[in-house]
């Protein structure tokens, strides 16, 4: 199965974070593309240091629900905390699945596609650069190969250290 993760950090070495983050999906799965690395302000002009943003594509065997728990794994060995009441707090390393082929999935802390996907352009735009050719939003239709510049979503290089066989 071909998944979307969107990776951000926005504390300590956020550009580390979002390698070694990479790194451990090879654990559960193939990472065959990933994007540049973006700098974005916090959503909502939050009072935060300024994110880091990447898009990873993988190929998996695991199921939808097993593969957003290694990711909540991962993030948990690279020190995220996730305090009570705080949405939108400062991360060490957030993994989002934005996609998982093109299935819709309802689940208690599971939705799939990712319900903010097409209003986030840090997502939309590194999305685009490691979406194979065609990719659509399984419920909207709307084509997520392709996404204008915005000048809320700077482009940076790429995330140091990706793994051997992934492409950037």
């Amino acid at each position: 199965m071909v998944a979307y993760l969107a990776l951000g950090s926005n504390l300590g070495d956020r550009r580390a974070a979002i390698a070694h983050a990479i790194q451990s999906l090879v654990k559960v799965g193939q990472v065959v593309a990933v994007s540049a690395l973006y700098a974005t302000d916090p959503e909502g002009g939050a009072d935060q240091p300024e994110y880091l943003n990447a898009v990873a594509r993988l190929e998996t065997a695991l199921p939808a629900q097993a593969l957003l728990q290694a990711c909540l794994t991962i993030e948990r060995n690279l020190g995220r905390v996730r305090p009570a009441g705080a949405g939108k707090s400062p991360r060490t390393i957030d993994i989002d699945l934005i996609l998982y082929g093109d299935a819709v999935i309802e689940e208690p802390g599971l939705s799939v596609p990712h319900p903010a996907l097409l209003v986030r352009p840090f997502v939309r735009i590194p999305l685009a650069e490691v979406a194979l050719p065609g990719l659509r939003h399984p419920v909207t239709g709307e084509s997520l190969s392709a996404y204008p510049p915005d000048p809320t979503v700077r482009r940076l290089d790429q995330v140091a250290s990706s793994p051997a066989g992934g492409s950037s």
